[in-house]
C-alpha cells in the first residue's frame, strides 16, 4: 500500500470518527411549537396585501384579500421620520405613490397626503385609483382592523441604519400592546434584526428566517453534520432558489418538518408551481394572486382528504 494511499484512509477514517462522536453527542433540537403556525392545511399568505390585485400594502388590497378567504398578510415595515411603523416595502415612495422621498425622511402626516394608489397598474392594464387617494397603512391600524389576522411582518430597514436600530423595540412595544404575540411571525433578510427583536421578545413571537438562517440551514441540510443544525427561527418563508441552488427539495423539507419548522415559499403566483411545491410538502403559499391560490389549495386539500378516506 502506498503513503498517499494510507493518507487517504487515515483522514477517511478520522472523518468517520468526528462525524460518529459528533452524532452520539449532538441531537437536533425541535422548535417550540408556535400557536400562529399550527395549521391542519397549507396556508396561504396574501403577499403585500395580494398586490397584482390591489394597491400593495393599503386596505384596499388587505380587505380584498380577506373577502377572497387568505389565511394572512405578508407585510413589509419601515419607520418614518417621527418614528411610526408604517407598512411599506421600498426605501422611497417614489414607485408607488404620486410623491417622491425616503419613508425615513417623511412624516406619518407627510405620507398620509399621498395616493398610494397612483401607479397601481391592474390586470386589465388600466390605472383605477389615479382620481382618488389611497393613504398609506400603519401597522397600529393593520393590528386594529383585523386583530385575529396571522400576519407575518418582515423588518426592511437595516441593523445599521438610525431606523433599523429603533424597529426591533418599537415593534415589540406595538406587538406586547395589542397582544398580538400568537399571531405574527416576525422576520428580516438581515437574520441580525430577528436576533434584535427577540432579545425583547424572548421567543413569545414565531421567528422567521432570514438569510444566514437559510445558507445555514441548507449547508448542513447538505453536509454529513445536518445533525448538529440547531434552528433558532421558528418558520422559512423562501423563495424557490436561493442564488443559484434550487430550495425546491422534498429532502430539504423534510429536514426542517423533523425540526419542527415550516416550510413557506414566496412570491408565487402560478398555479402549477403553487402545486408542484405543496406537493413536495411546502406548507404555505406567499402570493401576489390570492384569487388564484385560495381556491386551488382548498381544492387540493379536498383532494388529499378525499384519498385519506379512500
Amino acid at each position: 500500500m502506498g503513503k498517499k494511499t494510507k493518507v487517504a484512509i487515515a483522514i477517511a477514517a478520522a472523518s468517520a470518527a468526528a462525524w460518529a462522536g459528533s452524532k452520539a453527542i449532538s441531537k437536533p433540537q425541535k422548535r417550540e411549537d408556535k400557536e400562529v403556525l399550527q395549521h391542519t392545511h397549507p396556508i396561504v399568505l396574501a403577499h403585500r396585501g395580494g398586490s397584482h390585485l390591489a394597491p400593495e400594502h393599503t386596505m384596499i388590497a388587505f380587505e380584498k384579500a380577506v373577502s377572497l378567504g387568505v389565511d394572512g398578510f405578508e407585510i413589509d415595515i419601515r419607520l418614518t421620520k417621527d418614528e411610526e411603523i408604517v407598512v411599506f416595502h421600498d426605501e422611497t415612495v417614489d414607485r408607488t405613490s404620486n410623491g417622491a422621498g425616503f419613508v425615513k425622511d417623511l412624516t406619518i402626516e407627510e405620507l398620509k397626503q399621498l395616493n398610494f394608489g397612483y401607479h397601481f397598474e391592474d390586470l386589465e392594464g388600466n390605472f383605477p385609483y389615479r382620481e382618488q387617494k389611497v393613504e398609506i397603512v400603519t401597522l397600529r391600524e393593520l393590528f386594529e382592523i383585523y386583530p385575529n389576522m396571522y400576519i407575518n411582518i418582515d423588518i426592511k430597514d437595516g441593523p445599521d441604519s438610525y431606523e433599523g436600530s429603533l424597529m426591533p423595540s418599537k415593534l415589540w412595544r406595538l406587538i406586547e400592546e395589542f397582544g398580538a404575540e400568537n399571531r405574527i411571525v416576525v422576520t428580516s433578510f438581515y437574520s441580525e434584526q430577528v436576533d434584535r427583536f427577540n432579545l425583547y421578545a424572548q421567543n413569545q413571537v414565531a421567528l422567521g428566517a432570514g438569510e444566514n438562517d437559510v445558507r445555514k440551514a441548507f449547508t448542513a441540510f447538505t453536509s454529513q453534520f445536518g445533525h448538529l443544525y440547531h434552528p433558532k427561527v421558528d418558520v422559512f418563508q423562501i423563495p424557490t432558489k436561493f442564488g443559484v441552488v434550487s430550495l425546491e427539495s422534498s429532502k430539504f423539507i423534510q429536514f426542517l418538518g423533523k425540526l419542527n419548522i415550516p416550510v413557506h415559499f414566496w412570491t408565487i403566483n402560478d398555479p402549477n408551481t403553487m402545486e408542484r411545491l405543496i406537493k413536495l410538502g411546502a406548507k404555505g403559499i406567499v402570493t401576489d394572486r390570492p384569487d388564484i391560490a385560495v381556491p386551488l389549495l382548498q381544492q387540493l386539500e379536498e383532494e388529499r382528504n378525499k384519498d385519506k378516506k379512500e
